[in-house]
């Protein structure tokens, strides 16, 4: 009886690593392909449930698309013109805004030089010279960025298409997948994609839903405190926020350097509690309320996709990385010879601080507490007598 051969360890690994280099290398070379149809699929996922939702009224199903791609597609462009008139108003004032900024670096300036004994002119020197350093060193960033930009382009064009073709063809390609995995795996498959769908439809809806929740906070704290371009900070800080840790240093970083610019040096303060009191809304209320926690994901795996997909896609891939990282491990957590690698993508460790706010069982325990006072008052008052 002739045994299986079985390949050693470290040829299964060195075939890994070969094919997990030729997988990004293909990923890098055809993102111009993939990323208008990564951003299809998702905003497909998205909106399928209005569109079955028409299809089961017995509306024809490219005219149901067509409707519901044109509401979409309405919601963007007036989200769009609502940041394109913030924009150019902060454009319009950029002028006066880099003066005051250099007003602030040249008495910050000086009141180091007499602080430290440095000689302002070395600090001056040492400004600029930091400063054609950054310049020199961004102008492949500039160039990068400007490639991105023209494959965003491309990507806007081209998604509505792909969305529009992956919603009409979507029995088809399920039945493709179905005869995929045979006929024997087939109930398990059904399994696998409602399941799946089901938990992305709803993981993408509260991903949007606390978007534009935090949009609503930044912009009406902003106003409150009386902050420049509150609206366009606001919406802008909420976009930031999808990317875990980094998108949120760079939010706030932001908003500081706009309310030192434009207002009292004592506004940075009052932005920074305002932004924390946000963050604690979003991190105790929003992400475990409308997100969930079936999809979360720890730390180290959140920051390293981030830095992989700016790696590989820019921009559009630091966005991309985090859905992505989780779509992933739903996927992993529904398929039991991948359930390690999902377990090992989610976060199981107990957060630093927590926070127990169950006034149910708070009101219950006042009682005691008062009656337990009362007594111990009586006490003292019959020792005192």
């Amino acid at each position: 009886m002739n045994t299986p051969f079985k390949f050693p360890f470290y040829i299964k690994t060195s075939l890994l690593f070969i094919g997990f280099y030729v997988l990004v290398s293909m990923l890098s070379i055809g993102q111009t392909i993939i990323l208008p149809l990564i951003f299809a699929i998702i905003i497909a996922i998205l909106i399928s449930p209005m569109v079955n939702f028409f299809v089961r009224k017995k509306i024809n199903r490219a005219v149901a698309i067509t409707g519901v791609l044109l509401i979409t597609l309405l919601i963007v462009a007036g989200l769009i013109a609502l940041l394109s008139s913030q924009a150019s108003r902060f454009r319009e004032a950029l002028p006066q805004l880099t003066d005051k900024f250099q007003e602030l670096i040249e008495s910050a300036v000086a009141w180091a030089s007499g602080y430290f004994n440095i000689s302002a002119q070395k600090i001056n020197a040492w400004i600029i010279h930091e400063k054609d350093e950054l310049l020199k060193n961004s102008s492949a960033a500039i160039g990068s960025t400007l490639t991105s930009m023209g494959g965003m382009l491309t990507a806007t064009f081209l998604t509505p298409v792909y969305v529009f073709m992956i919603l009409f063809y979507q029995p088809h390609l399920l039945e493709f997948i179905h005869q995929l995995f045979g006929v024997g795996n087939d109930k398990r498959v059904r399994e696998i994609l409602t399941e799946t769908k089901g938990i992305i439809q709803n993981y993408l809806v509260g991903l949007f839903a606390e978007f534009v929740i935090l949009a609503v906070l930044n912009s009406a704290g902003l106003l409150i405190l009386g902050i420049e371009y509150a609206i366009l900070l606001g919406i802008a800080g909420a976009f930031l926020n999808l990317i875990p840790y980094l998108g949120g240093l760079i939010g706030v970083l932001i908003f500081m350097i706009i309310a030192l610019v434009t207002k009292a040096p004592i506004y940075i303060l009052y932005v920074f509690l305002l932004y924390g009191f946000i963050q604690f809304l979003d991190n105790y209320f929003l992400v475990p309320k409308i997100v969930g926690s079936k999809v979360k994901l720890n730390a180290l795996v959140c920051i390293l996709a981030v830095i992989a997909g700016a790696a590989l896609w820019g921009i559009p891939g630091m966005f991309l990385a985090i859905p992505l990282t989780a779509l992933i491990k739903l996927i992993f957590d529904r398929i039991e010879s991948l359930k390690p690698w999902g377990f090992l993508l989610g976060d199981t460790i107990p957060p630093l601080v927590k926070l127990d706010f169950n006034f149910k069982d708070t009101s219950k325990k006042l009682p005691g507490f008062f009656s337990r006072f009362r007594k111990k008052k009586e006490i003292k008052e019959d020792i005192l007598k």
